[in-house]
């Protein structure tokens, strides 16, 4: 079972600025705990998202010989990838494909067709630099702009990205309209479909609604989830209401409630979430 922590996502929408040195700290304690992927930072335009315009020196700050952990960055064009990749200690690039034309052109300013150019680039990038690219399909269980959304459309986009090589795809919920249906219905059609890729949930939700959403991707087989401490987060491009992350601290619940084995640091998880709640609830 992977659990990726994603304080990125967390931060991303707040208004005011969360000081390098409070990411810094943040970051370590993460570190410690023993998830999987940390999704840290993005090298995007600091016009788009100001709040990760410090990247790259929290990334010069951070001490990640204490962790197996490994660091993931967002990016939303190849200028953002050749940025990333130059950083030896980041081992996972991350692009936000979306299923909906809309939310594409709002989020990464192209269409889906552009898109798919720029992830065969990045694709081979990745590969030049020893990196893995993670590709997360936006809007992957609905969209709030009207646009038609059925299955179909990630089997349809799973299909051209496994023909360029991609190994790991986050179905994602950008606005927390998933339910269990939906979420069981495509992570049980797409996992026995494509048994060479690594399907994640990246399920935004609401206070009332994770657990179902957690049993749902967890009982149709899907091994790697992403979370955010306390919930916090949301995307800031794809409507005016954030809808938060899944709460990682509820998704351990879970998973160790079905006996799965984590070998997480509990005290250090403890230390994270009482930061968590200075570093948001100061803001």
């Amino acid at each position: 079972m992977k659990i990726i922590e994603c304080p990125r996502d967390a931060m991303q929408g707040l208004q005011a600025f969360v000081p390098t040195e409070e990411k810094v700290k943040y970051l370590q304690t993460l570190l410690e705990i023993g998830f999987d992927s940390l999704d840290f930072g993005s090298f995007v335009s600091p016009k788009a998202i100001p709040q990760m315009r410090d990247t790259a020196e929290v990334l010069a700050q951070l001490d990640t010989s204490v962790s197996q952990t490994k660091l993931l960055a967002i990016v939303a064009n190849v200028r953002g990838a050749q940025q990333a990749v130059e950083h030896a200690p980041i081992q996972y690039i991350g692009f936000p494909l979306s299923l909906s034309e809309e939310f594409q052109k709002r989020n990464t300013n192209k269409s889906i067709s552009e898109a798919l150019v720029e992830v065969a680039q990045m694709q081979d990038l990745c590969g030049q630099h020893h990196k893995e690219l993670v590709l997360y399909l936006s809007m992957g269980f609905g969209n709030p702009y009207g646009e038609p959304w059925e299955p179909e459309l990630a089997g349809e986009m799973t299909q051209k990205l496994d023909e360029m090589g991609i190994k790991i795809i986050s179905l994602s919920d950008t606005i927390g309209v998933s339910n269990p249906g939906t979420i069981k219905s495509l992570f049980s059609t797409l996992i026995p479909a494509f048994p060479h890729i690594e399907f994640g949930a990246h399920l935004h939700t609401s206070p009332s609604t994770w657990r179902e959403k957690v049993e749902a991707a967890y009982e149709s087989g899907c091994r790697r989830m992403d979370g955010a401490l306390l919930g916090y987060g949301g995307c800031p491009m794809a409507k005016d209401d954030l809808v938060g992350n899944m709460p990682t601290e509820k998704m351990i619940s879970y998973l160790q409630e079905k006996g799965v084995p984590l070998n997480l640091n509990q005290e250090a998880l403890s230390r994270s979430l009482n930061q968590a709640s200075h570093v948001f609830h100061s803001l």
